[in-house]
């Protein structure tokens, strides 16, 4: 009878394979890393346009006027009754912008909005960036508003509004920012001095704090900053999806830019860039209503 014999491979050949095996898998997992980033930049801007919607349809429903960054205290807090606006699913004491538009196309926030009525957790994932999906406090959370241009309803001294209402009549800029990552007052600070997230939090360092808001990369001495506090630091966008920052536009597209593109600027230690009275200053040619470098709102 003829024996049959299979050649079992040399020791070498072992290690030959293994070293090509090592190899490709360092060569294919950043570009894995790559495609799951991307994929996550595509989800956040599938959720910016939906938002976006909602700001149209807002717009749509009152008489053409655009959302505020939040509706102003009537007086009396959460015991008065005007204080609380219909959101859908329920009245909400003083919803945020995003709390507002998203409404409108059915992304009900909050399971029960009067369980809290100052501060919640978005549950709806239209308001999570997948990048940041800790991100879930409706003050803290992961998009910003271009609220100095479109709906600044803080309260002046006087009893007026910064600049609200705002009618969309006004718009003459088809590249408008309307919403885009954002850091919150995490922005005015130094890289190396920015903190945690921290979800109720208030910590003007730390990232996402005072996210809902998001300053134009232009502000002057004169105009507001961040949480509207004395001394409050700037707000800024968050390039976080490989180095860009996706925004949603007035013309409904959603697009990945960098910082810089979006007329930001940031010192050498990270920090944004706060006024004018620079060189290489900011410029507000995509967050103004006219499509020029406008200054935001005085607050006077």
């Amino acid at each position: 009878m003829r024996r049959e014999y299979r050649r079992a491979f040399t020791l070498i050949e072992l290690l030959v394979v293994i070293s090509i095996i090592t190899l490709l898998i360092a060569v294919l997992i950043p570009s894995l890393s790559r495609a799951r980033a991307g994929s996550r930049a595509t989800v956040c801007a599938s959720r910016l346009r939906e938002l976006a919607r909602g700001f149209v349809m807002y717009g749509d429903g009152n008489g053409g006027y655009l959302a505020p960054m939040r509706p102003p205290d009537l007086g009396g807090g959460t015991g008065n009754e005007h204080n609380y606006y219909d959101v859908g699913n329920g009245k909400k004491y003083r919803p945020r912008w995003a709390v507002l538009i998203g409404s409108y196309v059915g992304a009900h926030a909050f399971p029960s909005p009067e369980s809290k009525p100052d501060r919640d957790d978005f549950v709806h994932e239209v308001y999570h960036c997948p990048e940041a999906p800790e991100w879930t406090d409706e003050r803290n959370f992961a998009y910003g508003y271009n609220y100095q241009f479109l709906g600044n309803s803080r309260t002046l001294p006087s009893g007026r509004f910064i600049n609200f209402p705002v009618n969309v009549a006004r718009v003459r800029n088809g590249q408008l920012v309307i919403i885009a990552d954002a850091m919150g007052t995490a922005g005015g600070f130094a890289a190396q001095e920015r903190g945690d997230y921290e979800n109720d939090g208030a910590t003007a360092s730390a990232m996402g704090n005072h996210g809902y808001t998001l300053d134009p990369p232009r502000l002057t001495a004169a105009s507001d900053h961040g949480t509207g506090d004395a001394n409050s630091r700037r707000s800024a966008v968050h390039p976080r999806h490989m180095g860009k920052v996706n925004a949603v536009f007035a013309d409904a597209h959603a697009e990945a830019l960098t910082d810089e593109s979006l007329g930001y600027r940031r010192h050498e230690d990270g920090r944004y860039v706060d006024l004018d009275s620079v060189e290489n200053k900011p410029i507000n040619v995509k967050f103004s209503l006219s499509g020029r470098d406008d200054e935001p709102p005085r607050k006077q």
